[in-house]
């Protein structure tokens, strides 16, 4: 829903513009033609609380008009109600769009597009119609320190300058920059990249195992028994050896995380914003109760750095649906706000009976309460519909009544098109005798004359395993319907097991662990339990002396809609 109308500059705020850089001499002519013919074209605003209005694509036209036309003068907008994924997305697509954006702002654009592409770099790279590998070059742009990415911006150093400064520290590449600036000329690409090779690749911080450097011709230390002016000590000049080894020692420790999180992610320059550490309390906090739901969800992870400063680094706890969590913190915010909003209106003093009224009830204490949901992994939710199924079958075959009524509403509702031929004829072929060759002739007319002579004890059971069949091929969300119909009773037909904690994480039997009640029941010892490794932890976690799973049901396997 939008809105056409003129707001004044004084009511308008500046947004999240990633452009930091305004040619001073194209402002120039803005301000020009916006004191002698005012804006023209309206530029896009978003409502914010506070009843201000803030910019998400035309900040030059509006600071055109404040410097020229003052604080009262009447801009033409366009008011939308838009989220901040929305706002960043019209921004961005904004500015990707003009002209004479420096690279280092372009990033910035590339990093929020990706990010709202949850760190699909080729989606990414389509929406701001990229190659693949621009955009990666784009985004290592993001390592660049502050002080390189405003020489980039202000076009004292060259794209080529600061893509390669960003494999550096960002320490050493303020050191590497001001002594850039101070030369008359700019050194070409190629010379900037062989001497900034030589101090990026320290031996002392590489990641990977070093054994094989000691004797190496690439090593500096050993240069410098051959040439007089050698390169600094532990310094390894063979940047492609070096770059395959640390990406095998990046894997690696991704591999030996993957049993712990649903999601292992090494992230790379660019990439870093992509997730956010999950916490209960504070401006990020999501709430205990969403926290400790979190880690049962497919975005909860661990990030393996790959970011020069910190390569090899793992940061654990990590959730990779940074919009998700965004909601998560203003769902908690906003129950916070209820609560202390209720408290008021209860300190608010009564009178006469009401106040005698009051004095008789006891306070009760409001607590913050936000809806707390989870994504469940994709291992989690196969293995879940794979057992609704099961249970399904059991249930149409031990009613004959509502198994008419399922199969009926099944036909009514075009959901009855997936008949499973296979199972069915394989039924029918023990129940009659007969035998269904597919693609005979008279296929049809030789299986109805069977069941004509079949028993009505054979026909009403495979009536039965015809809404059997045609269950097998439903979606998901039928499924839940179905089984809600029925009102099944999950407690009767599944209690937890090897085989459902075999799909998960470490994290994500955690848990499940702690909602079923386990963790209280073993008390002290329930950190011991859960410090072995998955499988150990599985065993462990079954064998628990005096616990009873019967009747313990996961949320994450209840199919209520």
């Amino acid at each position: 829903m939008q809105q056409q109308t003129t707001l004044k500059v004084s009511q308008i705020v500046q947004g999240s513009n990633p452009r930091t850089y305004f040619d001073e001499k194209e402002m120039a002519a803005l301000r020009a033609s916006v004191k002698a013919q005012g804006v023209l074209q309206s530029i896009l605003v978003r409502p914010l609380p506070n009843g201000l209005y803030e910019i998400v694509a035309g900040e030059r036209r509006w600071r055109a008009a404040k410097d020229e036309l003052g604080e009262d003068y009447e801009i033409p907008v366009i008011i939308r109600e838009m989220s901040d994924a929305e706002a960043t997305a019209a921004g961005a697509s904004e500015n990707i769009e003009r002209a004479a954006m420096s690279p280092s702002e372009e990033a910035e654009v590339a990093a929020k597009i990706l990010g709202q592409h949850n760190g699909d770099f080729d989606e990414a790279a389509k929406r701001l119609g990229w190659s693949r590998n621009t955009l990666e070059k784009r985004l290592s742009l993001m390592q660049c320190s502050q002080n390189v990415r405003d020489a980039l911006s202000n076009r004292k150093i060259t794209i080529g300058h600061a893509e390669l400064l960003a494999t550096a520290t960002k320490d050493k590449q303020d050191e590497v920059l001001e002594k850039l600036l101070t030369l008359a000329t700019l050194p070409s690409i190629t010379d900037f990249k062989q001497r900034l090779q030589t101090i990026s690749k320290t031996l002392t911080s590489a990641i990977f195992n070093k054994d094989e450097c000691a004797g190496c011709q690439y090593n500096s230390t050993n240069q410098s028994q051959l040439f007089a002016e050698a390169i600094s000590d532990g310094h390894c000049t063979n940047s492609q050896c070096y770059d395959q080894k640390t990406e095998a020692e990046l894997v690696v420790r991704q591999d030996a995380l993957k049993d712990e999180f649903p999601t292992v992610r090494i992230v790379r320059p660019g990439a870093n914003f992509l997730q956010i550490k999950i916490v209960s309390e504070g401006a990020t906090g999501v709430g205990v109760d969403q926290a400790k739901a979190c880690r049962g969800c497919s975005n909860f992870g661990a990030a393996v750095s790959a970011i020069p400063g910190s390569v090899g680094k793992v940061y654990k706890d990590q959730c990779f649906d940074t919009g998700c969590n965004s909601t998560k913190v203003a769902e908690r915010i906003k129950a916070e706000k209820a609560v202390v909003a209720d408290k008021s209106k209860a300190k608010a003093v009564p009178s006469g009976k009401d106040a005698e009224k009051s004095a008789d009830k006891p306070e009760v204490k409001a607590v913050a309460v936000a809806k707390v949901t989870v994504t469940d992994s994709t291992r989690v939710k196969e293995y879940r519909v794979k057992q609704w199924r099961k249970i399904l079958v059991k249930e149409l075959f031990s009613d004959e009544e509502k198994n008419k009524l399922v199969l009926l509403s099944l036909g009514i509702c075009g959901l009855g098109r997936h008949i499973n031929g296979t199972k069915l004829s394989q039924a029918f072929n023990k129940l009659t005798g007969a035998t269904v060759s597919s693609g005979s002739n008279n296929q049809f007319l030789n299986v109805a004359t069977a069941l004509t002579a079949a028993t009505d004890e054979a026909k009403a059971k495979l009536h039965q395993a015809l809404a059997a069949s045609v269950e097998d091929q439903i979606e998901e969300r039928h499924l839940r319907e179905i089984l809600t119909f029925l009102n099944v009773d999950m407690a009767k037909h599944w209690k937890l097991n090897k085989e459902y904690l075999d799909t998960m994480t470490k994290s994500e039997i955690d848990v499940i662990l702690d909602e079923v009640g386990l963790k209280t029941h073993v008390g002290d010892g329930y950190a011991k339990l859960m410090g072995g490794k998955k499988d150990e932890i599985v065993k462990a976690a079954l064998e628990v002396a005096g616990f009873d799973y019967e009747g313990k049901l996961p949320k994450v396997m209840l199919y209520q809609l």
